[in-house]
């Protein structure tokens, strides 16, 4: 419990990014039709991967508006 604790400050802005990425791609995802690469419910499903998957939908997914 002590390790967690040790770590926690630098957890809990990681997960806060973490987070907030997640939910601007899911919006960006349910909010336009088009995308460079895949579809709809691959990014849906990319997104929950961890950090990475929001990171690749806003690299490589996200269409030109």
């Amino acid at each position: 419990m002590d390790v967690f604790m040790q770590y926690l400050p630098f957890l809990i802005p990681l997960m806060i990014v973490e987070i907030g990425l997640t939910v601007a791609a899911l919006i960006h995802v349910f909010t336009h039709k088009t995308y460079r690469v895949g579809n709809r419910i691959l990014w849906v499903i990319l997104s929950f991967v961890q950090i990475i998957g929001p990171v690749c939908y806003f690299a490589f997914g996200k269409g030109d508006e």
